[in-house]
Protein backbone atom coordinates (compact mmCIF):
# COMPACT_ATOMS: atom_id res chain seq x y z
CA UNK A 1 0.00 0.00 0.00
CA UNK A 2 1.65 3.36 -0.95
CA UNK A 3 1.26 6.28 1.31
CA UNK A 4 -0.40 9.64 -0.12
CA UNK A 5 2.22 12.69 -0.40
CA UNK A 6 1.09 14.81 2.25
CA UNK A 7 -0.64 18.05 1.38
CA UNK A 8 0.88 21.66 2.54
CA UNK A 9 -1.36 24.83 2.41
CA UNK A 10 0.86 27.46 1.09
CA UNK A 11 0.73 31.23 0.91
CA UNK A 12 0.24 33.65 -2.30
CA UNK A 13 4.16 33.90 -1.95
CA UNK A 14 5.18 31.20 -2.31
CA UNK A 15 2.12 30.26 -5.20
CA UNK A 16 4.17 32.79 -7.15
CA UNK A 17 7.13 31.67 -6.63
CA UNK A 18 6.12 28.19 -7.73
CA UNK A 19 4.23 29.18 -10.82
CA UNK A 20 6.25 32.50 -12.08
CA UNK A 21 3.34 34.75 -12.35
CA UNK A 22 2.78 37.74 -10.70
CA UNK A 23 0.00 38.01 -8.02
CA UNK A 24 -2.63 40.15 -10.03
CA UNK A 25 -2.30 37.83 -12.47
CA UNK A 26 -2.90 34.56 -10.56
CA UNK A 27 -6.03 36.47 -8.87
CA UNK A 28 -7.23 37.22 -12.28
CA UNK A 29 -7.39 33.57 -13.51
CA UNK A 30 -9.06 32.68 -10.14
CA UNK A 31 -12.09 35.19 -11.60
CA UNK A 32 -12.51 32.69 -15.02
CA UNK A 33 -11.42 29.69 -12.88
CA UNK A 34 -7.99 28.87 -14.47
CA UNK A 35 -6.79 28.75 -11.32
CA UNK A 36 -7.06 26.36 -8.14
CA UNK A 37 -8.98 28.14 -5.59
CA UNK A 38 -7.83 28.80 -2.42
CA UNK A 39 -8.80 27.49 0.80
CA UNK A 40 -10.00 30.40 3.06
CA UNK A 41 -8.75 30.22 6.77
CA UNK A 42 -10.11 33.18 8.60
CA UNK A 43 -9.31 36.22 6.92
CA UNK A 44 -6.01 34.30 5.31
CA UNK A 45 -5.93 32.20 1.90
CA UNK A 46 -4.18 29.59 1.14
CA UNK A 47 -3.57 27.10 -1.14
CA UNK A 48 -3.17 23.45 -1.35
CA UNK A 49 0.23 22.63 -2.41
CA UNK A 50 -0.58 19.27 -3.91
CA UNK A 51 -3.56 21.36 -6.26
CA UNK A 52 -0.60 23.77 -7.66
CA UNK A 53 1.54 20.94 -8.78
CA UNK A 54 -1.25 19.72 -10.52
CA UNK A 55 -2.29 22.64 -12.22
CA UNK A 56 1.24 22.92 -13.48
CA UNK A 57 1.54 19.85 -14.34
CA UNK A 58 -1.78 20.54 -16.32
CA UNK A 59 -0.20 23.27 -18.02
CA UNK A 60 2.99 20.86 -19.13
CA UNK A 61 0.16 18.62 -20.90
CA UNK A 62 -1.06 21.48 -22.64
CA UNK A 63 2.03 22.24 -24.21
CA UNK A 64 2.46 18.72 -25.39
CA UNK A 65 -0.89 18.88 -27.36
Amino acid sequence: MSQKPLDRLITIKEVISQVGMGRTKIYEMLQFEEFPAPIKLGRYSRWSQLEIQAWIEEQKGKRAA
